[in-house]
């Protein structure tokens, strides 16, 4: 059965502005991914190109071929503008424009002017670079776990790839007596080619945005905004799945529960911002001080854990202490504050590594209390003289009201 390129030309045409109309809608749903709009734009602009090289035959060649172009590349190129600005890279306004500047300039030059074949190649290798350029900006985006980034870029290769073998192609399929730019069997193929992929990267690129929303949505969930690091839900979880993956090989496991010192009176001494930023920089030098594999969280507060994989005691006593003594360094002036923070940390280590995290920060606590009436800015090894001493001073404080009142 032929297919009638006219008619796919219309079709592609309502098409490419229903998809630009759907990224627009979508965008006004949620502004804060600007890309969406920008890809919105872009299906827009290849509508109304599509218009103009319509109207060939009826209208000069400078509108229905030099100006569609000119528009056409733009179109791509606002697609990779969209690609930069979704992983958070600036915008090149040479990029943007420079696609239709080089066909403009090179459709008025003789060779390529009276050449059919040199335009072809001329407006295929601009659409392939900017393709390729956008599936290069996704690449470079590969660290953000998004499924949908990856079909994305293979389309946007391959489209590309079809586009760069259009000129050989073209002396290879055979022309009908019609009008040859109409009549081409390749032109029909790549028409019937670039709208299936316009409806599938329009989709994908749907998807990525709404991906990206859901995976923001669940690690605020996670995260703990003030010092970016897993919030104690997070940490829990985190904690439990490192004990499942451990199986039938387990391995030694510390656990660190930290607290600042005299947080309190710090926060009323200089100030909440200040304490913020105590909290900060406690995050931050501690997070550099730990492996790929060690698991570090918030629990609340002042309060933070730890979880070292594949440690032995001297191990862990070693970072819990460096932490100790870098936070103190970093610590001593916060916005030219002499705030002099420390930390006090108990540690606890279980030798046959079995991270049951609930115990493991009960006797981690135990710990730290002995750090605290010790004098604080100091690490406690969790043992049973800490236990019983701790159960003798609470001991000591449930009876001193009944012999007071004796």
């Amino acid at each position: 059965m032929d297919l009638d390129l006219n008619t796919l030309l219309l079709v592609t045409v309502y098409v490419e502005a229903m998809l630009g109309l759907l990224l627009l809608f979508a965008w006004v749903q949620n502004t804060q991914i600007i890309a969406v709009a920008w890809w919105g734009f872009a299906h827009l602009l290849r509508s109304g190109s599509i218009v103009l090289f319509g109207m060939y035959g009826t209208v000069s060649e400078i509108i229905s071929i030099d100006l569609a172009n000119a528009i056409l590349f733009t179109a791509f190129a606002m697609t990779y503008t969209g690609a930069r600005v979704f992983d958070g890279r600036s915008i090149n306004p040479f990029a943007l424009a420079g696609g239709a500047a080089v066909w403009l300039l090179a459709s008025r030059t003789p060779y390529i002017f009276d050449s059919m074949d040199a335009r072809i190649l001329v407006s295929s290798g601009i659409i392939t670079c900017y393709t390729w350029c956008t599936a290069y900006e996704f690449w470079r985006g590969r660290s953000e776990p998004l499924v949908s980034r990856w079909p994305a870029i293979f389309m946007l290769f391959a489209h590309g790839a079809l586009f760069l073998l259009r000129t050989p192609l073209t002396s290879i399929l055979p022309w009908t007596n019609k009008d040859q730019l109409y009549a081409s069997v390749w032109l029909t193929v790549l028409s019937f080619e670039a709208l299936l992929f316009t409806i599938s990267i329009a989709f994908i690129l749907l998807a990525m945005a709404k991906e990206r929303t859901e995976l923001r949505h669940k690690t605020a969930a996670l995260i703990d905004p003030l010092t970016g690091i897993a919030n104690r839900r997070a940490f829990l979880e985190s904690a439990a799945e490192l004990y499942l993956r451990q199986g039938n090989s387990p391995r030694p496991t510390a656990v660190l529960l930290i607290d600042l010192d005299h947080f309190k009176s710090i926060n009323d001494r200089f100030g909440h911002a200040i304490g913020d930023k105590i909290l900060q920089t406690f995050a931050e030098a501690t997070s550099a001080k730990l492996g790929p594999r060690d698991l570090i969280g918030r629990l609340g507060g002042e309060e933070f854990a730890i979880v070292l994989y594949d440690v032995n005691r001297e191990r862990a006593l070693a970072v819990a202490e460096r932490i100790r003594s870098t936070f103190a360094e970093v610590s001593a002036v916060i916005d030219n504050c002499p705030v002099h923070s420390t930390v006090s940390v108990g540690v606890v280590v279980e030798q046959a590594g079995s991270v049951d995290i609930t115990l493991l920060l009960a006797q981690a606590d135990q710990a730290l209390y002995y750090a605290k009436s010790r004098g604080r800015n100091r690490v406690e090894l969790a043992s049973l003289d800490i236990v019983l001493d701790r159960a003798k001073l609470r001991t000591s404080v449930a009876t001193a009201p009944a012999q007071t009142a004796a």
